[in-house]
């Protein structure tokens, strides 16, 4: 079969695309990767084939300008089932995200993306679940399509929130940005364009977001470009080492992290550990100083790093956040609001696998303090390896298709 996935211009996306697509290729499928033409390197780096679309969106300029926005009450999907939220507030998000958001970063490619699909003819389209375009394009030609997650599903959950809302409300407001702007490029409307056939969800259950939706689970694979063993990581540490990331996506979206990577190394600079600062360049240009204890890396792939760890500590992004869960390290998470960051924070916490805190109350006790019990308590590690035994327990990559094909013969009937 054609299988046609489809993600946003962005990295973190589509590493955790990959090891389905490759799974689906290996397999003996014919696979292409579409998206704007700044990702065409990122794809075809992957060894797949690409498919630019489109033109690029102005997105991540918009959002550098607009730093505020990481913590915008728009950009925080943490509260989906909120019994708290009223119609009028969950109308309002999707009115702002709709035009401000979805459509910045679908609009651009979605006439050539169908165009492609009309040509090409998928079978099934994988979707990155903010990739609206995708299921467009899967309509047009009568493509099966599911969702794949780089997040807990709060788009889901937060989607059968507005759904229950809206049935609740006054007639005459039972208004919809998203059916509005979906059927009126395709022609008509169905949920499905919202959410999707089925769902790829590599998340344990216990951590994940209840969307009540068809779910595939599967195996997070890491997945993070070309990688090199370092020769260092090839003996254990001497003492407790601590993984220091913050990864990409802040500097490449916002323009530069919101928690100062000097204060957090100055904070850990009296504890007898290792710390791996693992850093882009930029960042590493940023430092102040370098505690004795600190090494600075880069290009360091985090799966070769964490099963050498005791902890993490990290900004929240699903790519470093699964990679820990895969290798049964606990973990601090630093972050802001934006998106499900604080979601999966609360889920890891009550699950007893780490700690967070919100980057705008950091302190340098506050810090030392949660690393302190991280590294001392040992349910920390004893919850980290048992949500690493169940994420572990999911079928790989390999082991679905077989259901994504099933899949497409379900919608074929």
């Amino acid at each position: 079969m054609r299988a046609l996935f489809v993600t946003l211009p962005e990295k973190s996306h589509l590493f955790c695309m990959t090891p389905v697509a490759w799974a689906l290729r290996v397999a003996g499928h014919d696979v292409r990767v579409a998206s704007s033409p700044q990702l065409t390197d990122a794809i075809t780096g992957t060894g797949l084939t690409a498919v630019p679309v489109g033109l690029a969106p102005n997105m991540h300029d918009g959002m550098a300008h607009n730093r505020e926005s990481q913590e915008s009450e728009f950009t925080d999907w943490n509260n989906p089932d909120d019994a708290g939220q009223t119609w009028d507030s969950i109308l309002l998000r999707y009115k702002m995200c709709v035009g401000y958001g979805f459509v910045g970063y679908n609009q651009p490619m979605m006439s050539d993306l169908i165009k492609f699909s009309r040509y090409w003819r998928p079978d099934l389209v994988v979707w990155d679940a903010l990739a609206y375009a995708a299921p467009l394009a899967a309509h047009a030609v009568g493509a099966a399509h599911v969702r794949s997650m780089c997040w807990a599903d709060v788009w889901g959950a937060m989607r059968r929130s507005f759904l229950r809302l809206r049935a609740e409300a006054p007639a005459d407001r039972h208004e919809d940005p998203m059916a509005d702007w979906l059927g009126e490029h395709a022609g008509g409307f169905s949920e499905d364009m919202v959410t999707g056939q089925a769902t790829i969800d590599s998340l344990p259950a216990s951590l994940g977001a209840d969307a009540g939706l068809r779910r595939i689970p599967v195996r997070f694979v890491p997945y993070n470009g070309p990688a090199v063993v370092a020769d260092w990581l090839r003996e254990p540490p001497t003492r407790p080492r601590i993984c220091l990331t913050l990864g990409t996506s802040n500097f490449e979206r916002f323009g530069g992290d919101y928690v100062s990577i000097s204060d957090l190394l100055g904070a850990l600079a009296d504890l007898d550990v290792e710390v791996v600062a693992a850093l882009v360049p930029d960042q590493r240009a940023s430092l102040r100083s370098v505690p004795s204890n600190v090494r600075v890396v880069q290009s360091v792939a985090l799966n070769t790093l964490l099963p050498t760890c005791s902890a993490v500590i990290h900004h929240g992004g699903f790519g470093t956040y699964s990679t820990a869960l895969v290798c049964g390290v606990p973990q601090l998470i630093v972050t802001t609001t934006i998106s499900d960051h604080v979601f999966r924070a609360r889920s890891l916490t009550r699950a007893g696998a780490g700690l967070y805190l919100m980057a705008d109350q950091l302190t340098a006790a506050g810090l030392r303090d949660r690393v302190a019990r991280l590294l001392s308590e040992p349910l920390f590690l004893a919850n980290a390896l048992r949500l690493r035994d169940n994420s572990l327990a999911h079928p790989t990559p390999h082991d679905i298709v077989p259901t994504l094909q099933d899949l497409v013969a379900e919608h074929r009937q």
